[in-house]
């Protein structure tokens, strides 16, 4: 998925390559196979960013409810007293 490049191509062709990352990640590349940099769209960065902000926040959620001693759905179900 996306594009690679070496460095040196990627100097040279700047406008182009950061035209490109508007639709897909271009991967820069440094002595063989390294990557050195990915560029990607802004709204591509803003998107991973909020992701990774509403993953954090899921997990401090999820442990929240298991420090208050939450009781999960099948343990509720399961429970003798409300048949």
């Amino acid at each position: 998925m996306g594009i690679t490049v070496t460095l040196s191509q990627f100097r040279s062709e700047q406008s182009h390559y950061l035209d490109a990352a508007q639709g897909e990640p271009v991967t820069i590349s440094s002595r063989g196979p390294r990557r050195r940099a990915v560029v990607v769209s802004p709204d591509f960065y803003d998107r991973a960013v909020q992701a990774l902000k509403d993953g954090e926040d899921i997990r401090a959620a999820a442990a929240t409810r298991q420090e208050a001693g939450g009781v999960s759905h099948k343990e509720f179900t399961s429970d003798p007293k409300l048949d």
